[in-house]
């Protein structure tokens, strides 16, 4: 009997000792949000754990060698995983099943629904929309949104329209306003340097779509909300991409995660020799980035990104010029080296606090600097700009009446300063200097939002936001018969901007929504201060009024989604562009236009099987109609009323197609249609309607438990045709045109290891 205790004794304690409990995280794969809700459990035992808010969950199993079962049956698939011999806290990332629009959850209009729930036209990029192209480039990922158009008039000289709103930039983005992890990227002149990123290093993309002024101040085109690539696990990768027209690219990244905190560290560096000439462009970044969980109730977050970039700009073509060789450059820019070197740093540190179950607040710190190098046609600027500022709102959850309320209240505040001297050009080296111009701008609003569950599934959301703006222009020097020592203060008055949304969830797969907004936005300093060294003290904001309503929801057991929107936006002041005859850019208000429109984003997955040999065939597709048109807009003698407005196609449409097999394998196609778009006020001259095909293919594959393995290759332009993505909008001398790449292929592999 002594012996049999003795021996069951030591079972107990080898029982015991074997036992181990397992902690983790659960995260969405494509958007690494926390998961609430999943169900955590061991496949021998049965034993289960819930994951809470933060997506963290606890379990004991018998046995470190048991395997664990990770599921959220409505809404991703299941995962099965041995748990590894280390003792460190896991992280689980689950695929989505097809797109449920009830789990999408938006960070617009700060109401951090679900896209269902939420009164506007949104649009959504995960990091699978993104990896559907070469990712050397944003712009084939957002022109797949309807109401959205992203141009490339050289290579990495961006514009970016939502709605037409600005496609009228003379270079950059205006008009549109842009936060990368919540802290705005805007340069000291008011324009957006997106060609500062790197497409790899953005992981989730949101478009707002019109005035969105009841939370993020002026801007009549939208916003547009840019998160990098956040780590959910310790690993180190790096890739390398080849291409047509001497495409080089390569990365390297190193990441450390844990359930308190994660850091990024990556490196990429990318060069093209261009396809047409004097079209070369190198771009170096470093991403720095982190996030830190001290404790339930609050997070802090960090990036640091440096980009180092230059590019040559072969100017625009006439239409002779481009029939006879679309590769070629206008001669005046390759004479005079035309290029721009630009060297970037954006600080950005978020505080997340939850100080308990109603009271909550986000602040956010940032700085941008940056050093302008830019050897034009007619000049030769070079530019040192800074700016500080910093965001912060608190947010109160109460009852009234026994319906739920969310209150927010913020404000936002800039100062930005550029240094611009612009000298004489001598083939891409400074000569004498023509003007040194300081330039001051204070910019701020105050917002608050209201945001109500009423009865019988309605959602009422009310906001407002107040906004100040105040330019300062000084003179230093000046080498022509203009004084020096000259200063303009530009004052805008403050501006109130309402909105007003109202949602009907009809049911749990459908809901309508409809939504009244205004929003203003005021010239930027490259519009008052165009390269010619004018100064434009008479260019007022544009204004804007916008009226939408849509319905969205999803079919036959959430694999038909659908997303439909009508939009009619009234704006006065509209700032358009002309060109004089030495080349620069300069602006005019325009009366008024009138923007009608409707935007539809459809997607079926007609197979959607985990477990099946074919994991995923799904079709998608999106079409927008624009009527746009100017109204009481007179150009000296000419009227322009009712004419279109210049550089919108009344009819875009993209489809596409993704297909997932078991094996890794995987293929994403798009095709791109555009109609002919007007390429002046007076409608005389059309850019030719397109139709572009691409299609990326490859093999994903984890091995060796640790390793991670993608190699890929892909055409953009398969059909090889001729077309303008990026034109010169009533351009001196007929030179529209900026011609795309031809036909070109590339490939690539990445390498994952995990630790």
């Amino acid at each position: 009997m002594k012996y049999l205790f003795t021996s069951l004794f030591f079972l107990l304690v080898l029982s015991a000792a074997a036992q181990v409990t397992v902690t983790g995280r659960v995260l969405d794969a494509q958007t690494q949000k926390p998961l609430e809700g999943a169900v955590v459990s061991d496949a021998r035992t049965n034993l289960q754990s819930l994951t809470d808010a933060a997506g963290q969950f606890s379990i004991m199993l018998a046995s470190r060698f048991d395997t664990l079962l990770v599921q959220r049956v409505t809404s991703h698939k299941a995962q099965k995983l041995v748990v590894p011999q280390s003792r460190k806290a896991l992280v689980v990332l689950l695929e989505p099943l097809a797109v449920n629009l009830r789990e999408v959850v938006v960070r617009g209009y700060e109401t951090q629904r679900a896209l269902q729930n939420t009164a506007g036209a949104i649009g959504l990029l995960t990091t699978r929309d993104l990896e559907r192209f070469s990712q050397t480039t944003l712009v084939p990922a957002l022109n797949t949104l309807p109401g959205v158009r992203m141009e490339e008039r050289a290579t990495a000289s961006y514009r970016i329209s939502i709605r037409g709103s600005s496609l009228r930039a003379p270079y950059g983005v205006r008009n549109v306003k842009v936060y990368l992890n919540e802290v705005p990227l805007v340069e000291a002149n008011g324009t957006i340097p997106l060609n500062l990123l790197d497409a790899a290093t953005i992981g989730n993309i949101e478009v707002i779509k019109g005035p969105a002024g009841s939370v993020y101040g002026a801007g009549t085109g939208g916003t547009i909300l840019l998160e990098t690539v956040k780590p959910t696990e310790s690993s180190v990768m790096a890739g390398g991409m080849v291409g047509s027209y001497g495409l080089r690219r390569g990365f390297a990244s190193a990441s450390v995660a844990s359930e308190k905190s994660n850091l990024l560290l990556r490196y990429d560096h990318q060069t093209l020799d261009g396809y047409r000439e004097q079209s070369a462009m190198d771009r170096k970044t470093v991403l720095l980035s982190g996030q830190f969980y001290p404790n339930q109730k609050q997070q802090f977050s960090f990036h640091a990104l440096y980009s180092d970039l230059f590019y040559e700009l072969p100017g625009a073509l006439t239409q002779e010029q481009f029939d006879a060789n679309p590769r070629a450059a206008r001669q005046q820019n390759k004479d005079q080296n035309a290029s721009l070197n630009l060297e970037g740093l954006n600080l950005g540190f978020v505080h997340n606090y939850q100080f308990n179950e109603r009271w909550s607040n986000t602040t956010s710190l940032f700085g941008v600097f940056s050093f302008l190098n830019h050897p034009f046609v007619t000049d030769y600027e070079r530019n040192v700009n800074q700016s500080f500022g910093g965001r912060t709102r608190t947010t109160y959850r109460t009852s009234i009446g026994g319906m739920p309320a969310r209150f927010t209240l913020g404000l936002e505040g800039q100062r930005r300063f550029v240094n611009a001297r612009q000298y004489v050009n001598n083939a891409g080296t400074p000569g004498a200097l023509n003007y040194d111009d300081e330039v001051t701008v204070t910019e701020g609003f105050v917002f608050g939002q209201a945001a109500v569950d009423l009865p019988l599934d309605f959602l009422l959301t009310l906001g407002a936001s107040l906004n100040d703006l105040k330019y300062k222009i000084a003179r230093v020097s000046d080498a022509v018969a203009r004084p020096t020592g000259y200063t303009q203060n530009r004052d805008f008055d403050a501006q109130f901007s309402p909105r007003v949304g109202l949602v009907k969830v009809i049911s749990p797969t459908l809901s309508a929504h409809a939504s009244v907004s205004a929003g203003f936005s005021p010239p930027t300093e490259a519009e008052v201060r165009p390269s010619d060294g004018s100064i434009n003290t008479a260019l007022q904001p544009e204004r804007g009024l916008n009226y939408e309503a849509g319905i969205r929801g999803s079919l036959l057991n959430k694999r038909f989604t659908f997303d439909l929107v009508g939009f009619h936006f009234k704006l006065k002041e509209t700032i358009v562009s002309r060109t004089t005859p030495s080349g620069v850019a300069v602006f005019a208000n325009a009366g008024a236009t009138r923007q009608k429109g409707v935007e539809v984003a459809l997607g079926y997955a007609i197979v959607q099987a985990p477990e099946a040999q074919l994991r995923l065939l799904r079709l998608w597709a999106t079409y927008t109609y624009n009527h746009f048109r100017f109204r009481n807009y007179r150009q000296n003698e000419n009227d322009f009323s009712g004419n279109r407005l210049t550089g919108t196609a009344p009819h875009v449409a993209v489809a596409g197609l993704d297909v997932e097999s078991q094996l890794g394998l995987y293929l994403n196609a798009t095709a791109n249609y555009s109609a002919e778009i007007p390429l002046n006020d007076a409608n005389t001259v059309y850019a030719p309607d397109y139709v572009v095909v691409g299609a990326r293919a490859g093999y994903r594959r984890a091995f060796a438990q640790t390793w991670r393995l993608e190699v890929y290759g892909g055409v953009e332009n398969a059909t090889d045709r001729d077309y303008s993505l990026g034109n010169d909008l009533n351009a001196f001398g007929n030179r529209y045109f900026q011609a795309a790449p031809g036909r070109n292929f590339y490939s690539g592999l990445q390498l994952q290891k995990r630790f």
